[in-house]
């Protein structure tokens, strides 16, 4: 695990350890809208990035597209997040948002570190425990977080519509295998369209993580964002009605 990627998701991490102090609300919803009343990006929804960051930052705005209060994501050689943490357990929860690209991040390759950029992402973390991780990964884990003094997540479930990967793709952040991707859409064949997706959140974890755990781990934290860091270059994607229900 590079320290860049490992203090990044870290930063969600923090905020979801202090999250799971506070009772959920008695409600089946569990997360907060995206766009506030008077018409921006709700504050419960908080900006990561990397610590002393020099990158570009991910732009997010607020924005109404079709007839959909959305938000804008547009990253020009950049990195970010926006993060909400919370305290679930997992069986049961259904995550639901709407989505549409405008524009790819060009030469992005989720297979290679140098090409590790995406358009769009919408992630889960979870509450792995960390005997469940494998030893050298374990090892590199702790020294993340003995580093960063930040409570790194042990497992990132990110569903993403990537440039080229067909649909139904997994595989591993090639930086850390503590996030792993599930492509859900693919091409340019749906772009410029919103499209809806529904996600069985304990599922989708057993599918990617069950080489690890066979019982789902509680979620901390779900988070949605684009980067172009890696390649330098450009995208454009909305994000809508994001929700976590039970």
């Amino acid at each position: 695990m590079t320290m860049r990627r490992a203090v990044a998701w870290g930063l969600a991490g923090v905020v979801a350890s202090i999250a799971a102090l506070a009772p959920l609300p008695a409600r089946a919803e569990l997360l907060p809208p995206l766009v506030a009343a008077d018409g921006s990006v709700a504050a419960a929804w908080r900006d990561a990035r990397l610590p002393q960051q020099q990158l570009p930052a991910t732009r997010y705005a607020a924005e109404t597209i079709d007839g959909r209060r959305a938000v804008r994501i547009e990253a020009e050689g950049a990195y970010g997040n926006l993060v909400h943490a919370l305290r679930a357990e997992a069986p049961g929860l259904s995550l639901s948002w709407s989505w549409r690209v405008e524009r790819f991040v060009e030469q992005s390759d989720l297979r290679r570190k140098e090409g590790d950029d995406n358009a769009v992402k919408v992630c889960v973390f979870f509450d792995l425990p960390m005997a469940a991780v494998p030893f050298v990964e374990r090892q590199l884990l702790r020294l993340a977080r003995s580093k960063t003094g930040e409570a790194l997540p042990a497992a990132t479930v990110c569903y993403v519509w990537d440039r080229q990967l067909a649909a139904g793709t997994a595989l591993p952040n090639p930086y850390s295998r503590r996030v792993r991707y599930l492509v859900l859409r693919s091409g340019e064949g749906d772009r410029g369209g919103w499209r809806d997706e529904h996600r069985d959140v304990a599922a989708d974890f057993l599918r990617l993580f069950g080489d690890e755990a066979t019982q789902v781990p509680a979620v901390t934290a779900v988070a949605f964002g684009a980067d172009a860091d890696n390649t330098g270059g450009r995208s454009l994607a909305f994000v809508a009605d994001l929700s976590l229900d039970r």
